[in-house]
């Protein structure tokens, strides 16, 4: 499924998800002004995933709609590529792979692509994606890692501006 979602310029409010024919299916409830979590739910408004920064730590938590932790994202240091890895626990572990200056990412397991996903918005604008999915991921948990990397991202250009 080829989904379509931004992030707010302020990192709070709500944006719509949206699939390739522009319908509504679901929302994305970015949760606060100063931090950076969030809450992804499904097109009958039921909570699905949350994302947060672990305390204290560069780590991006994912949650399922019982708080249940499902899967936790880290950077990964690297000087030409932005790279992440994902760990979904039992279902394996993913990389995630951008070359610099680039707006394209491959998520990939076991040397295959499992995700790809795009920043298409400019760079004034806050960060909007399109995200297609060829794996057995939850499309709305993939939304969380996406919006995990955005936020990770965020705090790095951050802390090497100051």
């Amino acid at each position: 499924m080829e989904l379509y979602f931004s992030d707010n310029f302020f990192n709070a409010g709500q944006t719509e998800i949206l699939n390739e024919a522009g319908e509504a299916v679901g929302r994305l409830d970015l949760r606060s002004l100063f931090g950076s979590a969030l809450d992804i739910y499904g097109a009958g408004g039921e909570l699905l995933y949350t994302g947060r920064f672990q305390m204290m730590l560069r780590r991006w938590k994912v949650l399922n709609g019982n708080n249940e932790e499902v899967g936790v994202l880290r950077p990964r240091f690297t000087i030409l590529t932005k790279k992440f890895s994902y760990d979904a626990g039992v279902r394996g572990e993913y990389e995630i792979e951008s070359p610099n200056f680039s707006k394209d990412y491959v998520i990939t397991r076991d040397g295959s692509v499992a995700a790809e996903f795009s920043r298409t918005s400019g760079w004034i604008r806050s960060g909007a994606y399109r995200l297609q999915n060829y794996s057995e991921l939850p499309d709305y948990e993939l939304i969380a890692v996406v919006m995990g990397v955005n936020a990770i991202r965020k705090r790095q250009r951050s802390a090497s501006s100051s």
